[in-house]
């Protein structure tokens, strides 16, 4: 007679809600879903002062949800007042400021000095030829993947919420936590 295995208990990932404003942040969490290939669920277009708890709270009402699901908040800070708003809702700040240009930025080269958000792009555009905003170019999904370790180590220098920094790099780091537990599990 043949040894059974004995039956494991399913395995479950956690889905990650995140909240954005734009279509550069969608796509980016969209490339992002397809390279860690975890469920990732995209709420966007809700700019930083149409965004409230209440939205929030009746978004995820209709979701079937599990401890271990997070919510996230992916917003630039180059808007007066955001960041006030944000810190009164739940979930984990991803927000980039001046812009979400700046996480991809810290993926060619270091940035420590004040910036706008068309520099930033201008900047961007010139390290990384055929960026357009709300694209992400082959060539730019190729430099988030292989300087990823780079720009997580120029993020964390920067002073969170000042001009430049950046807090995308905590969702990367979730990101990595759950693609190695799933590593583990198999």
């Amino acid at each position: 007679m043949a040894s059974r295995r004995k039956p494991r208990g399913k395995r479950i990932n956690p889905t990650f809600y995140v909240f954005c404003e734009g279509q550069t942040e969608e796509e980016y969490i969209k490339f992002l879903r397809s390279v860690y290939r975890i469920p990732i669920e995209i709420n966007s277009k809700r700019t930083g002062n149409n965004i409230s708890q209440r939205y929030i709270d009746s978004y995820l009402k209709t979701k079937t949800r599990h401890a271990k699901d997070q919510t996230f908040l992916m917003y630039d800070l180059d808007v007066d007042q955001t960041l006030d708003k944000l810190n009164n809702l739940d979930g984990i700040l991803l927000v980039s400021n001046p812009c979400i240009e700046l996480w991809f930025l810290l993926h060619h080269q270091d940035q420590r000095a004040n910036i706008s958000s068309a520099s930033c792009i201008r900047t961007l555009c010139d390290l990384c030829p055929g960026y357009i905003k709300g694209r992400l170019s082959d060539n730019l999904k190729g430099r988030l993947i292989d300087a990823v370790d780079e720009a997580l180590l120029r993020a964390k220098a920067l002073n969170t919420f000042d001009n430049p920094s950046t807090t995308v790099s905590e969702f990367i780091v979730e990101l990595e936590l759950v693609r190695s537990s799933k590593k583990e599990g198999n």
